[in-house]
């Protein structure tokens, strides 16, 4: 799982959107997350496990944030970039927070969920002592389409 992400943003999206068609073959709201080291390294990556786990902390976000700070050993992922397909909600956010990622990359925004530029936005707060660069709308209507297929399937 240490590969390592080449062009940047556009490769690292690729992955997290692979990580969200995945959860949503298993069932799983479609969002997939990556951790990379400051280098460009994959430190983890996943999907959405909610439904799987019976656990409704299981966003892509919290569970790469665990991984990656279980493998390096710190609760701090400093240097580290975050890229979701989703924009963070105020839980993931505040996680992001206190981890103390370096940089945050987004697909969709979610105005009615999310927690960065919407609803709470955790990191304009002045109780939030660490704030993130933030990069939102990367491939936005690919991790937008997957959203809405899933929803539409269900209803």
């Amino acid at each position: 799982m240490s590969s390592l992400v080449t062009s940047g943003v556009g490769d690292s999206m690729a992955l997290a959107l692979a990580e969200a068609r995945a959860a949503g073959a298993r069932g799983e709201v479609p969002v997939g997350a990556l951790l990379l080291d400051a280098q460009g390294h994959v430190l983890a990556q996943a999907g959405n496990q909610v439904e799987a786990d019976a656990d409704p902390t299981a966003h892509a976000e919290m569970l790469v944030i665990r991984a990656a700070a279980r493998r390096l050993g710190t609760p701090r992922l400093e240097g580290c970039s975050l890229v979701v397909t989703l924009e963070p909600c105020a839980m993931c956010a505040q996680a992001i927070a206190l981890a103390r990622v370096r940089r945050l990359v987004f697909g969709a925004y979610d105005p009615k969920g999310g927690g960065v530029e919407h609803g709470a936005r955790v990191f304009e707060r002045a109780t939030c002592h660490h704030r993130p660069e933030v990069i939102g709308g990367v491939r936005a209507s690919e991790a937008g389409a997957l959203m809405r297929a899933f929803f539409q399937e269900r209803r």
